[in-house]
């Protein structure tokens, strides 16, 4: 079976779990899945390749196995947490065993996981979302609901809730439940497609609500404890446990023509319905955003995506309070340096750095001069891009390849920031500063 590229599983309120079928969004059909894209020699610096993932999220509303119960706002100080909640370095720690004793460490880990569960669930919600989509009939066309399902947390007492950006896209009504039953209305206050995140507000009760601790994602560590919260299939508030399986992943983040970069890979069973949903620590802490997973079933294959925390901490508060997030934009295509292009291109088989490939006319890089590849070189049978200028370090930060280029912009730039390349061209070094610009609106 095809691999299924990034995009939403929808299942017919009708049908049963062996029906499950897959869609793009909660407002489409399922579309024809692409194969999986062969790796080329040249990379897309504005532009990613195209990945063969599709989204862990938007699950149609399956009946549940239990029933659960304007203006834009300010951003939200992360660093003083509201009265009554659970700052990030709480940790839900192991009781003392005796770790001679196979049963005492095993309930000593069963312990930890259920701590971390109670701790967290209050903080979790399932998302349920109405979208009225237009037929067409013989005599006239109508309005056709449609109903998906994602997963949020709880970001303030205040009542802001943070999920994926596909999860909510197109939706004209909004529904969130809590683990106690608690269903509230939400308001969709901003939404990124570029790093498929998404800032909504509900009314909160009376003593607000309980917000999740938030870690640093910047700390983790491949092989660290990794937990899942959700509602796969529509299973609200399930939790499944993996661990951190890579980092620093540059993925497309759906339907955006952009790269999501530092993204976290876990092999924690993540499914249709657990996009939106946290992705947490062995301290409790939310340190990834469940979205996308590689799969050929439609279901988990043990490789799962989860947006990093940190940008969520850069790019959250800025939706609370606009509405939108704006990326710096460069305005290349590139191919990060192996040694088979370097001696294409006549430099030493270690040389590290982006090849620019394209520069598009009137963009940020060409009002600096950056000058594109105008040349071929054939290497082993294969033809390479040459004659470009190579950048190999932004800021006097060395780049190893074009994820470490898109990385960097998007973590520390924005429009209108002017930064140093040092670049390699004709065989002599010298540096060009450009002037960012702001990512161009792309028309699908």
């Amino acid at each position: 079976m095809k691999l299924l590229r990034y995009g939403a599983f929808l299942i017919p309120l009708a049908l049963t779990l062996a029906l499950l079928a897959c869609g793009s969004t909660a407002r489409s059909a399922a579309p024809t899945a692409p194969t999986a894209p062969q790796a080329t020699a040249v990379a897309l610096a504005d532009t990613p390749q195209q990945m063969p993932v599709v989204n862990a999220a938007v699950e149609p509303g399956l009946t549940p196995s239990r029933a659960v119960g304007t203006t834009a706002a300010p951003s939200v100080d992360r660093t003083n947490p509201a009265p009554g909640s659970r700052p990030a370095s709480d940790a839900v720690s192991a009781p003392t065993s005796d770790a001679l004793d196979p049963h005492a460490v095993v309930a000593a880990y069963e312990d930890v996981l259920t701590g971390i569960y109670e701790s967290v669930l209050p903080s979790v919600v399932q998302i349920q979302v109405r979208t009225n989509v237009p037929t067409v009939e013989r005599f006239g066309g109508s309005i056709r609901p449609t109903a998906s399902e994602g997963s949020g947390f709880v970001w303030s007492s205040e009542g802001y809730i943070v999920t994926n950006h596909h999860v909510i896209d197109g939706a004209d009504n909004v529904m969130v439940i809590f683990a106690d039953g608690l269903e509230l209305e939400a308001t969709v206050l901003g939404s990124d497609p570029d790093s498929d995140l998404a800032a909504l507000k509900v009314d909160p009760p009376a003593g607000g609500l309980r917000p999740v601790g938030l870690g640093d994602s910047d700390q983790l560590r491949v092989g660290q404890l990794a937990l899942a919260l959700g509602s796969p299939f529509g299973q609200e508030f399930s939790m499944t446990s993996g661990i951190v399986s890579a980092l620093g992943r540059v993925l497309q983040a759906g339907e955006s023509n952009f790269s999501n970069p530092e993204i976290i890979q876990t092999d924690a069973p993540i499914n249709p319905g657990n996009s939106g949903g946290p992705l947490i620590d062995r301290h409790g802490n939310v340190v990834g955003i469940n979205s996308q997973i590689i799969s050929r079933s439609g279901g988990s294959s043990g490789v799962g995506f989860a947006v990093p925390i940190n940008t969520a901490k850069r790019i959250v508060p800025v939706l609370i309070e606009e509405g939108d997030y704006t990326y710096a934009y460069l305005g290349i295509s590139g191919s990060s340096l192996g040694a088979a292009l370097a001696k294409a291109n006549d430099l030493p088989s270690d040389t590290r750095g982006v090849l620019v490939v394209t520069v598009v006319p009137g963009g940020p890089a060409d009002r600096a001069g950056l000058s594109e590849a105008r040349g071929t070189a054939t290497v082993d049978g294969i033809d390479y891009p040459t004659d470009g200028q190579i950048i190999t370090a932004i800021d006097g930060t060395p780049i190893d390849g074009m994820d470490d280029l898109v990385a960097y912009m998007a973590e520390r730039n924005r429009p209108g920031d002017t930064v140093t390349f040092d670049v390699i061209a004709g065989g002599r070094a010298s540096q060009v500063r450009v002037t960012l610009g702001a990512r161009p609106e792309v028309v699908s």
